[in-house]
């Protein structure tokens, strides 16, 4: 019977082992590591987040996609439905001409409170091959990445019923299930790298 339960030990031990992370994101794989610093200078490392799910939102507040989620309160009332104490939503701004006097005065234009973070070398946004603004990722408690894609279904804004995809992902995280749609095609502009 000790057998039995060392053995289980092990298992256990195995199936908790740190998840490290990977160079490019991959549904079902360790999400890239990356610290960046927001619109108020503060370094966020993805691994101060261990234990939280959370939301990448790629974004430019210049793409015509952005402002129609941002005037219609997509992002907004998509966070508001989470509990932060388990839920971490950060916004990567890869846009090679922004800074953080932009950022800072997108932010309080719209009135939200999750940082924005600067990747104007597009480094971060090239390893999670961030393609739209937006462009969308649910990674989870232990650092996977369980969705990748477009916010929802609605690429025009004219979808009577919408899906909206990182809201499905992250409930079904926080309830211990699969996330029922991993990938969606992003839709939106494209991501301004530097060239």
């Amino acid at each position: 019977m000790k057998q039995v339960f060392k053995a289980l030990a092990l298992t256990a031990a195995f199936v908790s082992a740190p998840v490290f992370a990977a160079d490019n994101a991959e549904v079902g794989k360790p999400a890239p590591a990356f610290t960046l610093k927001d619109e108020a200078g503060k370094a966020h490392s993805l691994s101060e987040y261990k234990g939280k799910v959370v939301v990448l939102e790629w974004t430019n507040p210049e793409c015509p996609f952005v402002k129609r989620h941002y005037d219609a309160k997509t992002m907004q009332n998509t966070q508001k439905g989470f509990d932060a104490k388990k839920v971490v939503w950060l916004t990567v701004d890869s846009s090679s001409t922004h800074n953080a006097k932009s950022a800072a005065d997108w932010k309080k234009k719209e009135g939200f409170s999750q940082p924005v973070l600067l990747d104007t070398d597009g480094a971060v946004g090239k390893s999670y091959a961030a393609k739209t603004t937006p462009h969308m990722y649910v990674i989870d408690g232990e650092g996977v990445v369980r969705y990748a894609g477009a916010i929802d279904n609605d690429p025009r804004g004219k979808e009577a019923t919408k899906v909206n995809y990182v809201q499905t992902a992250v409930d079904a995280l926080l309830n211990g299930k699969q996330v029922p749609t991993a990938t969606s095609e992003p839709y939106g502009c494209s991501v301004k790298y530097k060239s």
